[in-house]
């Protein structure tokens, strides 16, 4: 079978926006890192959020092998993901003000934690206030967008600011707007988006640059290991166990 011409554009076009990410944010990505590590060494917390489908990127580096097991997702109902019936619901509560201050006021965030906020547009009231509130408590916030949207589209925000304008660092994922790479004769809309594929690669990055800070310093890396290995279970277990007191997704 020969291969798909629009296939193979898609392939172009993700691994085009990868290696941009990678050589255009490499400093922000090395400063993310360090934010994570010196976070874990002092031990606090970390968490991540997204809404919607910018959601897979945070749940991406939860509770996984291979990954932090201190990261924690901090979820807001209805807004994880196709998670609400009618989905169109979870794009309302984006909008909806004070929404993230409540969440943030029942989490067990607490200053000097870090927050990765993840929002492909940034312009929404619940990422920038998600971001905004945290900062106010005292948490450091990494904020995961495209900056395309803060130039060429207008925020939802009463402030009329977009998530990163309240960020401690930003990563952004260069997604141009409308997150669609492909056009084509007979296909009257762009399609083919690729922000999940970026933004996941760019957290894995940074998890990856902070696990290697960690390592420099002598300090055990928190990792987890697949359950389907001989021994990932018991080493776990450990894990779970030795830094309970930061993981909350197994209460």
């Amino acid at each position: 079978m020969s291969e798909n011409k629009l296939a193979g554009q898609f392939f172009d076009a993700a691994i085009g926006l990868l290696h941009r990410v990678r050589d255009e944010e490499a400093a922000s990505i090395a400063a993310a890192g360090t934010a994570i590590a010196d976070t874990v060494a002092a031990g606090g917390r970390l968490f991540a959020f997204g809404a919607g489908h910018s959601s897979l990127a945070a749940q991406d580096v939860v509770y996984r092998a291979g990954g932090l097991a201190l990261m924690n997702l901090l979820a807001v109902p209805g807004v994880v993901g196709i998670d609400v019936m009618p989905a169109t619901l979870g794009s309302a509560l984006e909008r909806v003000d004070g929404l993230a201050g409540a969440v943030l006021d029942s989490s067990p965030a607490k200053p000097g934690d870090v927050l990765v906020v993840i929002s492909l547009s940034g312009r929404n009231a619940l990422p920038v206030e998600m971001a905004m509130n945290a900062r106010a408590l005292g948490l450091k916030v990494i904020g995961v967008t495209s900056v395309a949207y803060a130039k060429d589209t207008k925020s939802r925000h009463k402030s009329g600011s977009f998530l990163k304008d309240h960020c401690d660092i930003v990563l952004d994922s260069k997604i141009a707007v409308g997150d669609a790479e492909l056009t084509t004769e007979g296909i009257d809309a762009p399609f083919a988006p690729a922000s999940t594929v970026v933004t996941t690669a760019l957290m894995q990055a940074v998890m990856a640059a902070a696990a290697g800070e960690l390592a420099e310093r002598g300090v055990e890396v928190p990792l987890l290991r697949s359950g389907n290995v001989d021994g990932g279970h018991e080493w776990n277990g450990r894990v779970m166990t030795e830094y309970g007191d930061r993981i909350f997704f197994r209460h």
